[in-house]
């Protein structure tokens, strides 16, 4: 008999739809999960079955394994594939999955449990010879040892959750005086992430490259690695741009770092797909960070340098076959970039964003892994990543020359993200040149335009003009080819953005031709076609397509450099300026308030911590914009906001 036939992806999104177009390709049945967000996502249309697994809450839900398992039983599935994310490295998971007659598609339980601890792993990779970065993680977890740790191992020092991945529950801190606010915040993130607010300190290294082994092991003791991937581009510690091989990388330090994660592996008696995490001095020192115990975000720039499948590996593996291939026969060839896509505003500080996906297409010439589709609503109760772009090249200049240009030609609207960013990033010169490493986002990216709010240039000013105007004419008959009236006077428009307004004069020449003034600068149109996805413009004579969106009086227009959010205000009346600070705190997003702080009739001064807002995984501190005292609070702990919904008032 078969080990499975039938796999229940225990996840949601692009790395569900991911799994299952391998296991579908390979001939087994899949079985999605969903919760009431998701009932109509990609993922659950593309499953041969599916199954509602309860409310929009991820604790509800994703995370409740009793509905897994559940959904599991009545669905027939006797597989399980967990992701990443989520329940991929619990423990009490899989031993639950192995008790319950279900195969889990990766390492074993105990394995799980040794490594999602940062703690534990560290001690147990100290006795494997596996290089450790010097630091505490010991049992005592009181303020005063932690404290009385931090000196001996001296600033700057990162606090980590021991149970946590992603960023979440990690601080960097420079100064003994911080020491305690940092810890505080990290283990209330870290509890509400992982459900554990244990803490490891480490030695905080300045300015590594953030280099990962991706190791296979079977049951059968085969274990080898799959080459290295170079993560070093992060904020916030989380991945933005992941690549294989990694551009510094040499023959010798590449099978000095793999006999090093071979150890790791062989210490947990590892199976399955997993990622040995290091960090790479300027010296050529590595150390290790981190095992994840599980198949990771940037697989797929392995998959496309070593010609390899690791979903397919996965459920070989899973299934009591040997891995297909040795140590010996693994060839490394060309090199991959991979780039995530996230529902974020890096404007904003990186604020999450939630709404609805009104276009959505993948550029042609790139591998994109997403869940997305247009229509699609994006929640606040998950991960703001969209989806991945990745490109493959005989050299690291093509892949990233590929990359930017699908990345460019990517169109997402309705929702800012985070793509004129990427785009700007994979310009770089220092980028370019593949000497940079985990500081070059804040030391040489900080005062990028796409990290400032997004004004749009004369030309995209006289687009949307166009566009509008367009619109307009169709909508009431007039034909536009050939009409022209001498003695009208321009069209005067008035386009929005936020707070920001610009003022524009629209003329109507021959042939349907149109004169766009905007401030000193002025431009001939002819708007060739427009169908209300796409348009294909004419402006000073070059002839240019761009996709957009154009419903009342809101336009959503494409170019390289971002989505660009305009309104109609021309019969809008004017307002006057607002105030920059106000006593009104709004939610940024949707989100959970997770803390409360203050309480009607507190005096608070500019700048003090009022709420914390959870949303998509991360806390989001809610400050005071005057001094004041608080007039109301509106919401309570646990209270789900909706966005711009009023929270609390200062006077």
């Amino acid at each position: 008999m078969p080990a499975f036939t039938k796999i229940l992806i225990a996840n949601r999104g692009e790395i569900a739809c991911r799994i299952q177009r391998t296991a579908q390709a390979l001939g087994y049945r899949t079985v999605a999960v969903f919760s009431d967000a998701d009932a109509d996502a990609p993922h659950v249309q593309m499953a041969d079955e599916a199954v509602h697994i309860g409310p929009s809450a991820v604790q509800q839900s994703y995370l409740n394994s009793a509905a897994l398992l559940d959904a599991a039983r009545r669905s027939g599935a006797d597989a399980i594939h967990p992701g990443y994310g989520f329940l991929s490295e619990n423990a009490e998971f899989a031993a639950a999955c192995d008790s319950a007659g279900l195969v889990f598609i990766g390492p074993s339980a105990a394995a799980i449990e040794l490594m999602g601890s940062k703690r534990r792993s560290k001690l147990a990779m100290l006795e494997a010879g596996v290089p450790c970065i010097q630091g505490y993680q010991g049992e005592a977890q009181d303020d005063l040892t932690l404290q009385r740790e931090a000196q001996r191992i001296g600033y700057p020092l990162m606090i980590k959750a021991s149970a946590g991945g992603g960023g979440r529950g990690m601080r960097l801190v420079h100064q003994p005086e911080q020491l305690l606010e940092h810890i505080r915040t990290a283990r209330s993130e870290a509890l509400h992430a992982f459900g554990s607010d244990e803490l490891i300190l480490e030695q905080a290294l300045i300015e590594p490259r953030h280099v990962e082994m991706q190791v296979f092991g079977d049951q059968h003791g085969q274990l080898i690695y799959l080459g290295e991937r170079d993560c070093s581009i992060q904020r916030r510690h989380q991945k933005v741009i992941e690549e294989a091989p990694c551009p510094v990388m040499t023959e010798a330090l590449r099978q000095a770092m793999g006999e090093a994660a071979l150890k790791a592996g062989r210490a947990v008696d590892y199976v399955g797909a997993g990622t040995v995490e290091f960090l790479l001095d300027a010296r050529g020192q590595f150390y290790f960070l981190e095992m994840n115990t599980r198949l990771q975000v940037e697989h797929p720039v392995t998959e496309l340098i070593t010609g390899l499948d690791l979903v397919a590996l996965q459920l070989q593996v899973a299934a009591g076959e040997p891995l297909p291939l040795s140590q010996e026969q693994v060839v490394l060839r060309g090199h991959a970039i991979e780039v995530r896509l996230y529902a974020e505003d890096p404007a904003q500080n990186f604020l999450p964003q939630t709404g609805q996906v009104l276009r959505w297409e993948p550029a042609p010439g790139v591998r994109t892994d997403h869940g997305l589709q247009e229509g699609q609503w994006i929640s606040p109760f998950y991960d703001p990543m969209l989806g991945k772009l990745i490109a493959h090249g005989a050299t690291r200049e093509e892949a990233r020359r590929k990359l930017l240009r699908g990345v460019e030609d990517c169109v997402l609207l309705g929702l800012e993200s985070n793509r004129r960013l990427l785009a700007n990033l994979l310009r770089h010169p220092l980028f370019a040149s593949g000497q940079f490493s985990t500081a070059f986002i804040a030391e040489h990216f900080a005062d990028d335009p796409s990290l400032q709010p997004r004004v749009p240039s004369a030309e995209e000013l006289a687009i949307a003009a166009a566009l509008f105007y367009h619109h307009s004419a169709s909508a009431h008959g007039s034909t536009l080819r050939g009409w022209r009236n001498p003695a009208s006077v321009p069209l005067d428009y008035r386009l929005g953005l936020n707070e920001q307004l610009w003022s524009l004069q629209l003329s109507t020449q021959a042939l349907g031709r149109l004169r766009v003034q905007q401030a000193e600068q002025g431009f001939d149109l002819k708007v060739l076609g427009a169908d209300g996805r796409r348009t294909t413009l004419e402006i000073n004579g070059l002839r240019r397509h761009c996709a957009y969106r154009l419903e009342a009086g809101e336009l959503w227009l494409n170019s390289a450099n971002g989505s660009l959010h305009l309104e109609d205000r021309t019969h809008a009346p004017v307002l006057g300026q607002q105030g920059v600070h106000s006593g009104t705190l709004k939610a940024p997003m949707d989100g959970a308030i997770v803390d409360v702080l203050v309480s009607e009739g507190m005096r608070v001064s500019k700048g003090q911590l009022l709420l914390v807002l959870e949303a998509m995984k991360m806390e989001h501190p809610l400050k005071a914009g005057i001094d004041g005292v608080i007039t109301r609070v509106q919401v309570n702990l646990g209270d789900q906001v909706k966005n711009r919904q009023i929270l609390v008032e200062v006077e």
